[in-house]
């Protein structure tokens, strides 16, 4: 049996001290995004996992969609990635600009 060998690390540790493997990434074919699977998602491409790009293409997001979670986990923690929590975490300069 033929295993592929991916580039980069095979394991990284988190800022919490818990190590992350590829293994730990949610699904390929993911299509309910919950707020646990896109906090592995932005941890791995933090951690050096893989990598932005890679996560892009692995899951089908737009680069703007990743950018959005990796800041609302940065400035809010992982419950602004929950899907009934994003009004509450937006500012209101992100406002202004879908209005305009």
């Amino acid at each position: 049996m033929y295993l592929k060998r991916e580039t980069g690390p095979r394991t990284v540790t988190l800022p919490d001290g818990t190590t992350m493997s590829r293994a730990d990434l949610p699904d390929k074919t993911t299509r309910r995004w919950v707020a646990r699977r896109k906090a592995l998602v932005v941890h791995g491409v933090e951690s050096g996992l893989i990598s932005a790009r890679e996560a892009c293409e692995m899951y089908g997001l737009s680069e703007e969609e990743l950018t959005a979670w990796r800041s609302a986990l940065a400035h809010h923690g992982a419950s602004a990635l929950r899907a009934t929590s994003l009004q509450s975490y937006r500012n209101n300069n992100d406002l202004d600009e879908t209005q305009g």
